[in-house]
């Protein structure tokens, strides 16, 4: 199994197991976590012919590592076919609607990154894009943080971000960039088109040379004393203001 990796919690592993249930090589529980929710999971698993075992629970802190909450279950699991290797296989499939995308912009945070992919996933975005370098990568903190998500949502890492806009803008996807100083407000944004929404990295924001690239820059109006949103947070309200203006068209 040396080219498996873990996932770990609930929701990932129960998510998996629905969308990819014959790469998952097997799964290990808590020995002495018996209850309703193990026993549905154990139910599932036994359903689809995957193999689990039963571990001290000792074994899955090491396996899960410090900052691993793995509520009793860890699952070994091979990579599924990415359908999605590039933009170009979004915007060349049969979308039922214009293009619409998250673009982040340096995000290193798991946490973060699997709240905006599990945001991504309830407004229906079809992808969502980030940078291969200075960046966090899906691995399995983000994949139990997104609660399924990661398994639904293209997630497209790329080499040179501005070129990639690029290319979105050379396609007709519009591109919005998020700063907090931008002269436009958000609301005030049409949004209903074949759209892009950047957001930065946790404190720095977007950079230079994607801002640049950004076919506009608009700032979330915010009504309280706080002066800036957790980049999910912000992406939330980002992505609910899209797919409401798309709604309205539909």
């Amino acid at each position: 199994m040396s080219d498996a990796r873990i996932l770990f919690g609930f929701h990932a592993i129960l998510s998996r197991l629905r969308q990819h249930s014959a790469s998952v090589q097997e799964i290990l529980i808590d020995r002495d976590r018996v209850d309703a929710r193990m026993k549905d999971l154990l139910k599932m698993a036994e359903g689809l012919g995957v193999r689990t075992m039963e571990v001290e629970r000792s074994r899955l802190d090491g396996m899960a590592g410090m900052n691993g909450r793995h509520q009793g279950v860890i699952a070994r699991v091979v990579d599924t076919p990415i359908p999605y290797k590039d933009i170009h296989d979004i915007l060349e499939s049969d979308l039922t609607e214009p293009p619409f995308f998250l673009i982040l912009d340096g995000v290193e945070d798991p946490h973060n990154l699997g709240a905006c992919l599990r945001v991504a996933d309830a407004m229906g975005v079809h992808a969502v894009i980030a940078p291969k370098d200075r960046a966090v990568g899906l691995n399995a903190t983000v994949r139990k943080v997104a609660s399924g998500a990661a398994e639904t949502v293209p997630f497209i890492a790329v080499t040179n971000l501005a070129r990639t806009i690029r290319e979105l803008k050379d396609a007709g996807v519009f591109v919005v960039g998020t700063t907090m100083d931008a002269p436009t407000n958000l609301l005030n944004t049409k949004l209903d088109g074949p759209i892009a929404i950047v957001l930065g990295a946790e404190g720095d924001g977007i950079r230079r040379l994607t801002a640049e690239n950004c076919d506009a820059l608009v700032t979330i109006p915010m009504f309280g004393s706080v002066e800036s949103l957790n980049v999910s947070v912000a992406s939330g309200i980002c992505l609910y203001e899209a797919r409401r203006q798309r709604s309205l068209i539909n």
